[in-house]
């Protein structure tokens, strides 16, 4: 069973924002860190921002001001905004869940975001 689901990602000019986000089971939302990561052809997969099970957030230094992740209790799910896009942002960005002391035990399948000059 699919265990993270991402939604909102599409295509958009710079300057422009999305709204993303990640359904996770109850269960994973309310025990588990969550965040988001992203990754550009011939680019590796890189942080975007987290936010464990206590509210704690963290941002990548760049994306700080312009992104803002957030959980939302009411539908199990972790959102992120992302604002002033720039062309640099374009990439396939995936939610994971439950932090292991190297990675995250879930990921879900990505959703594509697309910014244009």
């Amino acid at each position: 069973q699919v265990q993270l689901v991402e939604s909102g990602g599409g295509s958009v000019q710079a300057g422009g924002s999305l709204k993303l986000s990640c359904s996770a089971s109850p269960f994973i939302f309310e025990n588990c860190a969550m965040g988001w990561y992203r990754q550009a052809p011939g680019k590796e997969r890189g942080m975007v921002a987290t936010v464990g099970n206590r509210g704690t957030t963290t941002y990548a230094d760049s994306l700080k001001g312009r992104f803002t992740i957030s959980r939302d209790h009411a539908k199990n799910t972790i959102n992120l905004e992302m604002n002033n896009l720039e062309t640099e942002d374009t990439a396939r960005y995936y939610c994971a869940a439950c932090r292991t002391p190297t990675d995250f035990t879930y990921w879900g399948q990505g959703t594509q975001v697309t910014v244009s000059s």
